[in-house]
């Protein structure tokens, strides 16, 4: 249930920063904007980890050089989404991310990729994506 609540709350952010960044883009820029959300983003998280210290900081040596770069996915993100919002619209785009999002999911679930546990592809999910595909093909209409 606590993951559900979180996917959920993570869902609508996502919502929200898009459209909140592709705003703040109209007068900075893309670029410009995506720049001011990762500085504001790291002074939050930053501060935020000073008073909570969850981590272990000595076990950074243990994390694979590839997962470290993981943040630089952020920065397309923030930039794809807001321009993506531009040309598209926040409905259209955040339904194409979604659908992005989970193909992309279910793929490396099912080659068992970056450590994931190796989840056989059933009909039913074949079907289930396929008819995500055409929702957002129809919502385009």
């Amino acid at each position: 249930m606590k993951g559900a609540l979180f996917s959920l709350l993570g869902g609508l952010c996502i919502t929200m920063q898009g459209i909140f960044n592709a705003r703040m883009s109209d007068a900075i820029g893309g670029w410009h904007t995506t720049s001011m959300v990762h500085i504001i983003a790291f002074i939050i998280a930053i501060s935020i980890y000073w008073n909570v210290r969850d981590g272990k900081g000595k076990s950074f040596k243990k994390v694979p050089f590839l997962y470290l770069t993981g943040g630089t996915f952020g920065v397309i993100v923030v930039f794809s989404e807001l321009t993506a919002i531009h040309k598209i619209g926040p409905a259209s785009a955040i339904a194409i991310l979604l659908v992005s999002q989970i193909l992309t999911a279910f793929i490396i679930e099912s080659k068992g990729w970056f450590g994931e546990k190796k989840i056989p592809i059933t009909l039913r999910q074949g079907i289930g994506l396929s008819m995500m595909l055409v929702g957002v093909v129809l919502f385009q209409l």
